[in-house]
């Protein structure tokens, strides 16, 4: 696994070795236990031998889009992050023996890929978007055909939202929220493609196993909400008032480029995941938020 030490990548560790995996982490500095190995995607650098024979390969690397204030720089770190990583490991794993190839390589990519839909909901039928996001998606998923061109069961997870009071969307909100002083982002119109972690860490393996699931698969929950929507119900769970609306201007001041992504409106549906017949454990916002605030 790359990013395993990410916000994703941690629990998921936690639960394949909970279920009985052994998981092999690449880092980038000199490994610290035996179960690291050590690689430069920067460098195209990779060790054959550390994905040879595994079973799977799950790729979570990349800089957080929302970890940082984004300028120039950062841009290039969020693109070259992603599609070193994702190159780095699908030209490795192509040029094994077919035999020793895994049988899967779960990689990351984000429902930034539809740019903004506005109110339209959109499953994994539907093109790239505009804008930023949109654009690194489609590189960041092109840089994983080699290993798709060798036969092996590429599953692109473009990823939503997902809800843990730890991280994502919700542990920046957490704090003025609970001071009275949360609110909607802009008009609060825009869509939020939510997910419980749980159902997030459900889906990941769900999709290990299905060896008849493979392309872009939506990991998002069945029931998107807009903002303002998740605003009222964030707001009612933690029992404080939600007035205070953030303009949109005040955006673009604090997060620079990352403010339009920040508005975009993304309504995005499950639509692999629910012809696979993926049982949700939380379907609906009230009780993914529930789980999020206590687990």
């Amino acid at each position: 696994m790359a990013g395993a030490s990410g916000f994703l990548g941690t629990r998921l560790v936690d639960c394949l070795t909970a279920d009985g995996h052994q998981v092999t982490r690449l880092v980038r500095r000199p490994p610290r236990t035996p179960v690291e190995r050590q690689w430069n995607p920067s460098a195209a650098q990779l060790d054959p031998q550390c994905v040879a024979d595994a079973d799977a390969v799950v790729n979570l690397a990349g800089a957080g889009v929302g970890d940082k204030r984004w300028n120039d720089e950062y841009r290039k770190v969020i693109r070259t992050s992603r599609v070193d990583s994702t190159t780095t490991l699908a030209i490795t794993i192509a040029g094994l023996p077919a035999a020793d190839r895994p049988a899967v390589l779960l990689n990351s990519s984000a429902v930034g890929w539809y740019g903004n839909t506005g109110d339209r909901a959109v499953t994994e039928e539907a093109p790239a978007g505009e804008g930023f996001l949109a654009d690194v998606c489609r590189v960041w998923e092109a840089a994983s055909r080699p290993a798709e061109d060798a036969g092996v069961r590429v599953v692109r997870l473009r990823t939503g939202l997902p809800l843990h009071r730890d991280g994502g969307l919700l542990k920046p909100q957490l704090l003025p929220f609970r001071l009275g002083v949360g609110g909607k982002l802009g008009n609060g119109r825009q869509w939020l493609p939510w997910i419980s972690m749980r159902d997030w860490l459900d889906a990941a393996k769900f999709l290990l196993a299905r060896d008849d699931v493979a392309g872009p698969v939506n990991v998002v929950g069945p029931a998107p909400v807009t903002n303002a929507e998740f605003t009222r119900e964030l707001a009612r769970q933690l029992h404080r008032p939600a007035i205070m609306p953030i303009p949109a201007v005040a955006l673009k001041v604090a997060l620079g480029g990352f403010a339009q992504e920040a508005l975009t409106s993304t309504r995005v549906l499950p639509g692999v995941l629910d012809k696979a017949g993926f049982s949700w454990a939380h379907p609906d916002l009230p009780g993914a938020l529930r789980a999020a605030l206590t687990g």
